[in-house]
């Protein structure tokens, strides 16, 4: 029998399953301290926590630990790295709470709508303020949703009933699925535009950290609310507050940077502020509880390991290989368009690689939506790509090429009123460094992508690397490196210039009209 240890207030089905599963012997103590259970369970296989915090200390405290499986999606409060030091896989129940988090969203609307909670106040204090509290109707109005991952589709749905005209912004999503969600997809800007209701579904990381920023706060309509049940960190505060003096602005917010008590930062600008609910349900907390249990069976039973989220890199692979596989996709997205929609994705992968390609696909998925966790493995990769309409063919190769341990990235992509555009990136590793050999017929390039790139391609004629060079010094931006081959016609030329900084989305506009570009992009890789 193998020991699971439950110290948490967890629904009492994962308890059941793993008992009448027969292979387990569990036991559930709710707040209790772990390394207290664990001088008297040190023989413990497997610990399914909430929010405890599970440190190195708890790890070395438990010496015949395997498997520590969060019941919900994020696990931060887990010693990952130490974790895989110690030989013991971490999984998640990522989708357990999303429905939660989505009714949440259309209760915090509507709660807001009708001023439910202030009227419940005053109505208890005897007071009759029927005049006071006029509220408004959400039919008929604007939502955004900004993410369409799980949670912000089920948002989608959950909101159908209202007659709701849905906007949408995930550059990951196709637009047939958009369609058959009933999304119209538009850029970030023109989301917060014309929404009347803005929510957000976008992980908080490099990329999204600080994106709700004056820029694009100052386009919301005066009168329209911002919900976050997200992350807090891609919000800045301060911007929102000096906006809401001379907007009228509403803000729902259920998150905050620690879950814990005492005075929060947003607590004069938040119309509405909950204590983190968003997963907060019977229902949501039976989900996981019962993804746990399953998730552990057929962990231990059929070797499933897709919820893994410290995972090893495979034997016999470099780690090199998934940075050049995640910085091809990067390059690729950055050349397509970051708010193209995205098709087709086609690899090939040569020479010794060949046998980890689906490993591969997980960095690249990674590349493409922020919100997908790169411990995961390639099923999850796959899925979400089925889930976001883009499709996945990993390509019969031919090694007597010669092109060696590489990969090439194809994406496709539509891009509005420019039409369907593929974009086609080779690359491998040379003294442990990513390097790019090929950008569609242009080859031996041999750069390294990192850093902040310009690329420009045109027909080539005299004279159009020395505009571009005027072009970016005048914007008092330094030149670190220059590539400027021609195709294998001679009649294109690609110019790649490795920067100091990103120059802004106008600069490339102007560039590209200036010098008749064929394709002209900005792209920062990190």
């Amino acid at each position: 029998m193998k020991k699971v240890l439950i110290p948490t207030k967890l629904d009492a089905v994962a308890r059941t399953l793993l008992t009448e599963h027969g292979g387990y012997d569990v036991l559930q103590s709710p707040g209790a301290d772990l390394l207290e259970l664990a001088a008297e369970h040190a023989d413990t296989y497997a610990l399914i926590v909430r929010s405890e915090k599970v440190t190195e200390a708890v790890l070395e405290a438990f010496p015949a630990l395997k498997v520590i499986i969060r019941a919900g999606a994020g696990y931060n409060t887990i010693d990952i790295q130490a974790a895989r030091k110690r030989g013991i896989d971490v999984m998640n129940t990522p989708g357990a709470n999303s429905n939660a988090v989505a009714e949440e969203v259309v209760a915090l609307m509507l709660a807001d709508a009708r001023h439910l909670i202030p009227a419940d106040a005053s109505c208890r204090a005897g007071k009759w303020e029927k005049s006071s509290f006029m509220g408004r109707e959400i039919t008929g109005k604007t939502l955004g949703v900004v993410g369409l991952g799980h949670i912000g589709r089920l948002t989608v749905e959950r909101v159908s009933g209202f007659d709701m005209n849905i906007l949408g912004f995930d550059p990951m999503i196709s637009k047939d699925r958009a369609d058959d969600l009933g999304v119209t997809l538009v850029s970030l800007e023109e989301l917060f535009e014309q929404a009347d209701y803005i929510t957000l579904h976008i992980p908080e990381n490099d990329a999204t950290r600080g994106l709700l920023n004056t820029d694009l706060l100052s386009k919301m309509k005066d009168g329209a609310s911002l919900i976050n049940c997200a992350r807090s960190g891609i919000l800045v505060d301060d911007d929102l507050r000096e906006l809401k003096k001379t907007k009228n602005i509403r803000f729902l917010n259920d998150v905050y940077p620690k879950d814990e008590a005492g005075d929060k930062p947003i607590a004069d600008i938040a119309d509405i502020m909950l204590p983190h609910l968003g997963a907060s349900t019977v229902e949501a907390n039976q989900n996981a509880a019962r993804m746990a249990a399953k998730i552990l069976v057929d962990f231990d039973e059929k070797g499933i390991t897709s919820y893994i989220v410290n995972r090893d890199i495979p034997e016999g692979l470099d780690e090199a290989y998934g940075d050049l596989a995640y910085t091809l996709t990067a390059l690729a997205r950055g050349l397509v368009g970051c708010n193209s929609q995205l098709k087709l994705l086609e690899t090939s992968v040569y020479g010794q690689l060949a046998p980890y390609s689906d490993w591969l696909v997980v960095p690249m998925v990674t590349a493409l939506s922020p919100d997908f966790d790169r411990s995961l493995d390639h099923r999850a990769a796959l899925g979400v790509l089925e889930d976001h309409g883009i499709e996945y063919c990993d390509r019969n190769v031919d090694n007597r090429k010669g092109y060696g341990n590489s990969i090439t990235v194809d994406l496709t992509a539509d891009c509005g009123s420019a039409g369907r555009i593929t974009v086609s990136v080779r690359g491998t590793v040379a003294e442990n460094q990513v390097m790019v050999s090929r950008i569609n017929d242009f080859e031996k390039l041999y750069f390294d992508p990192k850093g902040h790139t310009l690329v420009v391609s045109f027909a080539d004629r005299p004279g159009v690397l020395g505009t571009i060079a005027r072009m970016v010094a005048e914007a008092g931006i330094n030149i670190d490196d220059v590539r400027n081959p021609h195709d294998g016609t001679g009649a294109k030329s690609i110019a790649i210039l490795k920067l100091n900084q990103s120059p802004s989305d106008e600069f490339v506009a102007q560039l590209s009209e200036e010098v008749e570009a064929e394709l002209a992009a900005s792209i920062t890789i990190a």
